[in-house]
């Protein structure tokens, strides 16, 4: 049997002798027009909102920040997200606390702060949120900027013109549009129920800031993705964390480093979804699913003896169990072999180097 694609393609079969390949050739090139056509016409559609959008925001613009951060070479992460990293960061509020995106975060050694006049101040990492991506940083010295205020990012939709806004002066702000609100499952154990995708992707888009037409913050950039849309095939996107998920749990993150929220299990393993299954993709240096013999290439079909839908759906029954610390039980494909096993799970504090986790005990990981 023929597998089939999201986009209700053939995999792996081959053309049939009746499509010549300068048909082929051509079917694709006016495939792939009518995509970049489309992103166009999106837009230049939203073209004139944008400049509006850029007048009312110029005078929050100047909150978007540098942010550098190093990490020690023996650091954890530091062989996936180097030693030197380099994100933006939104001023949220007078008392100096900057809003990036979280992962950048994790084992700071020193952060520093650098404005658009090349103004530098040092900074401390105040929280990485997990559950949401969010990671919240704090100025040593004051800034002298006007914050941007939070708009309603669930107030955002498909269609809506935006502005994303980097680090630098050259080409910092750009139009884009939102082509969807949908799901997000990222392979670290991340799920995000209703993350934003916009158009054109940006370069800079790690931290960068989403704002609505009112010059109000609405998302916080993740990443870069390729993204399957419905008659337009698959766009280059990408993806910002809505910020209403912080609103509810801000106050607690500035007080104590932490949400207050159960921490959620923690395994240690990466997966990817595979023709129709889900497949280890890695498995993390020490973590439970290490210890509990899970290994790269196994297929994990179970929890708790409840059949697994997909990475979404995994996350969520591995969560539905308990805070970390839980026992959770897997069926999995190892080999030929299925066998049932028991990880024991944790934070990722404990993943961590040592010295790092001191130095952050309010961090989230």
């Amino acid at each position: 049997m023929k597998e089939v694609n999201k986009s209700g393609r053939r995999v792996g079969c081959a053309h049939r002798s009746s499509d010549p390949p300068l048909k082929l050739a051509k079917e694709r090139v006016g495939f792939m027009k009518t995509i970049y056509l489309n992103i166009l016409f999106i837009i230049l559609a939203a073209a004139p909102l944008t400049v509006h959008a850029e007048q009312e925001a110029e005078k929050y613009l100047d909150a978007v920040v540098e942010i550098r951060i190093s990490v020690p070479d023996n650091a954890r992460t530091a062989e996936r997200f180097g030693t030197n990293r380099v994100a933006s960061g939104v001023v949220i509020d007078e008392t100096g606390h900057v809003l990036t995106i979280g992962f950048q975060t994790i084992e700071a050694e020193t952060v520093k702060i650098v404005d658009k006049d090349h103004r530098t101040v040092d900074a401390v990492v105040v929280a990485y949120e997990r559950n949401t991506g969010f990671g919240l940083l704090r100025a040593t010295s004051p800034l002298q900027v006007t914050p941007i205020p939070f708009g309603s990012s669930s107030a955002v939709k498909k269609g809506d013109p935006l502005l994303a806004v980097s680090y630098g002066s050259a080409n910092s702000v750009q139009g884009v549009v939102v082509v969807a609100r949908q799901e997000f499952a990222g392979p670290w154990e991340y799920l995000l129920e209703n993350a934003i995708y916009t158009v054109p992707p940006i370069d800079r888009f790690s931290g960068a800031a989403l704002v609505d037409l009112e010059g109000h913050l609405v998302g916080i950039g993740y990443l870069f993705s390729q993204l399957t849309i419905a008659e337009m095939g698959v766009l280059p996107t990408n993806m910002f964390v809505p910020t209403d998920l912080l609103k509810p749990i801000l106050s607690s993150l500035k007080l104590s480093g932490s949400s207050k929220l159960p921490p959620r299990p923690w395994l240690g393993v990466r997966t990817e979804e595979l023709y129709g299954h889900l497949i280890v993709e890695r498995v993390t240096s020490g973590s439970p699913s290490e210890k509990a013999g899970i290994k790269t290439g196994d297929i994990i079909l179970a929890v708790e003896k409840q059949n697994v839908q997909g990475m979404a759906d995994f996350f969520r029954k591995v969560w539905a169990l308990g805070k970390a610390g839980v026992d959770v039980p897997l069926r999995i494909l190892q080999g030929s072999q299925i066998r049932d096993i028991v990880v024991h799970s944790t934070t990722r504090n404990v993943y961590l180097q040592p010295e790092q986790s001191e130095k952050q005990t309010g961090v989230e990981l």
